[in-house]
């Protein structure tokens, strides 16, 4: 039986472990780092064979995502990003699927979706100008998919509204320097992007409503059910298992920092209830995070696997229940961490930089709970939610 991916990522634990101050210093992946992932193939997990990739469970992506994030949060991080994009490529249209990874089956595809651009049709496309935020690991990507929305022959946003998703090759935007300065996740390089006049063939674009409803990935006639999973599943699954992943290696690092810790008033760790206590508590709701994460996508699979209709109301409870699991792990990190002491806090500790990161994970705009509670709650009373903003990733 061959190594998993996540075999192959943890012959190098300790390389990733080491490299995360690095990363954190360079304010991006270091290149090391980006080449564990790259030859581990995590990046191909969700790749169409027909390019080189795996097309693996969903759920088997998680946890490698979360074993990574463990080690070091913005690796995790950039793995669970980067490594969602080739799931949508799958669908694209096969002449920019072979542009971009006919010569190089490792290419990297980097976003971000935030609707910021605007394309104005011309003969054969569009012409697309825009600025974006956060674009994770785009140091080390070739290609970009970045969210717009379609504009009339002034370049103004043409009503009524529709959103696209535009494919972009490293040529034609700009990658802005010291646009990153944040507290947590500093070394996923998530900076901004420009992007002035770039032309984009009509072969490079796809409308948002036919990624969100499957007729994009109908239309491309694929049938593995990996495809056939919403993207509103899919998308927020690589975030989160990397939250939740960090939350483990908050974890892992609190225990190791505690075991031998014996606190000013002189009371060794393992001689304070209260302290045990709080771990054992931890450690069971981090857990269940997981497992609530890694049901919601496996259910989602399994009712594609079975040519089952995933509807509104599906999609919105496993929305829930992804942000829910976030918040959870998170909440239950914060409750270990603060009970490390100021040591546990100093600089050299990795439980502070997994304490930021887990937090700056959370501040992600699909962990937001307020629609998606709201909507949720509705569809479970079997009450049609509103149009507009708050069936977005929904």
């Amino acid at each position: 039986m061959s190594d998993s991916v996540l075999d192959k990522i943890m012959e190098h634990a300790e390389e990733i472990r080491e490299l995360g101050p690095v990363n954190e210093s360079l304010g991006r992946l270091d290149d090391k780092a980006a080449k564990v992932l790259r030859d581990s193939g995590v990046m191909r997990m969700l790749q169409p064979k027909i390019h080189g990739g795996l097309e693996v469970h969903p759920r088997e992506f998680a946890e490698t995502v979360m074993g990574i994030a463990s080690l070091d949060g913005s690796t995790g991080w950039v793995a669970g990003i980067v490594g969602l994009h080739p799931w949508e490529m799958a669908f694209a249209d096969p002449k920019v699927q072979e542009e971009i990874w006919g010569e190089n089956q490792d290419t990297w595809i980097a976003s971000p979706y935030a609707p910021l651009g605007v394309a104005r049709p011309v003969d054969g496309g569009y012409v697309f100008n825009g600025r974006w935020q956060f674009s994770s690991g785009t140091d080390h990507c070739d290609w970009i998919f970045l969210g717009g929305m379609l504009g009339d022959s002034e370049g103004k946003v043409a009503q009524p509204p529709t959103a696209l998703h535009v494919i972009l090759p490293r040529s034609d935007y700009e990658i802005v320097e010291d646009s990153w300065n944040v507290v947590g996740l500093e070394g996923t390089g998530s900076k901004d992007i420009i992007v002035k006049d770039a032309f984009i063939p009509e072969y490079r674009v796809l409308k948002y409503t036919e990624v969100i409803d499957g007729t994009a990935v109908r239309r491309a006639g694929l049938t593995n059910p990996l495809y056939h999973v919403p993207y509103t599943s899919i998308f927020p699954l690589g975030i989160s298992s990397a939250v939740i992943g960090i939350a483990e290696g908050a974890l892992a690092a609190h225990l190791a920092y505690q075991r031998g810790r014996v606190q000013i008033t002189g009371t060794k760790i393992k001689d304070d209830p209260y302290v045990l206590y709080a771990i054992s508590e931890a450690a069971e709701e981090i857990k269940a995070s997981r497992v609530m994460l890694l049901d919601y996508i496996s259910r989602m699979y399994d009712k594609a696997a079975a040519g089952k209709e995933i509807t509104f109301a599906d999609r919105a409870a496993a929305r829930r229940t992804q942000v829910r699991s976030t918040w959870r792990a998170v909440h239950a990190m914060t409750e270990i961490v603060v009970r490390s002491g100021g040591n546990g806090l100093r600089k050299d500790n990795p439980i502070q930089r997994f304490w930021r990161d887990a937090h700056m994970g959370l501040a992600h705009a699909i962990h937001v709970p307020g629609a998606v509670y709201h909507v949720s709650a509705l569809t479970q009373m079997d009450i049609e939610p509103p149009q507009g903003p708050l069936r977005s990733m929904i």
